[in-house]
């Protein structure tokens, strides 16, 4: 059975809906392993001989890891073509993998400017200057993402959601503790709500207990 190491409202949530999906496509079971992040679980020896970066999320199959979020999608889509996770045509599925790698090197890692300018800075007032940034910069790639998403009927890729709709839930999400009060992107808070009504989505959020609306206006 896979193992999914995973911490509430990361990026781990990604995998998280892709092996939900896979679930109810195949009615093969995975095992979800709750890693603490505010309690230091990702920094253990334990866990750091699994993934020798110290993030979520994980993904372990038949005793041997994988981490990035990108090789894991890639993997799950591949392992169980069934749940139709990914675009089947070579052209399609390239250009998903582009938007994919976009989400998670870019639109994520501008994210990580406002959530830990620690890693940037030392002195207070350049942290409050790097978050400052960030946030602008988080605010237009999430106005990026709502131009994409206007085409999305009902999903990204059409009829359920796949990691695409999973990482745009949880860039909407985080935009909440950057500021950005998700209905001032309408377009995208519209398709958002589609996406958690889903069952394998709401699935992964009951378990991560997690909501969409972070924003404290």
């Amino acid at each position: 059975m896979n193992q999914l190491y995973f911490a509430p409202g990361a990026c781990s949530f990604v995998p998280h809906v892709g092996l939900e999906l896979i679930k109810a496509a195949t009615g093969e079971d995975f095992e979800p392993k709750l890693v603490k992040l505010h309690k230091g679980e990702h920094k253990t020896p334990e866990y750091l001989a699994l993934n020798p970066n110290g993030q979520v999320p994980t993904l372990v199959v038949d005793g041997k890891p994988i981490v990035q979020i990108v090789a894991i999608c890639d993997y799950l889509d591949r392992q169980y073509p069934q749940a139709g996770l990914m675009p089947t045509d070579a052209w399609t599925r390239t250009q998903a993998l582009s938007d994919l790698a976009w989400m998670n090197n870019t639109v994520h890692s501008t994210f990580t400017h406002v959530f830990r300018p620690d890693h940037y800075a030392e002195e207070e007032a350049a942290k409050e200057h790097i978050k400052k940034v960030g946030a602008k910069n988080f605010r237009a790639l999430l106005e990026r993402l709502q131009e994409k998403v206007k085409q999305a009927a009902p999903f990204w890729f059409g009829a359920k959601p796949t990691f695409h709709d999973a990482y745009a839930f949880t860039f909407l999400r985080w935009g909440g503790f950057a500021g950005i009060d998700p209905k001032s992107l309408p377009a995208y808070h519209e398709y958002i709500q589609r996406v958690i009504a889903h069952p394998a989505v709401a699935a992964a959020m009951g378990r991560e207990r997690v909501a969409l609306d972070t924003y404290k206006g």
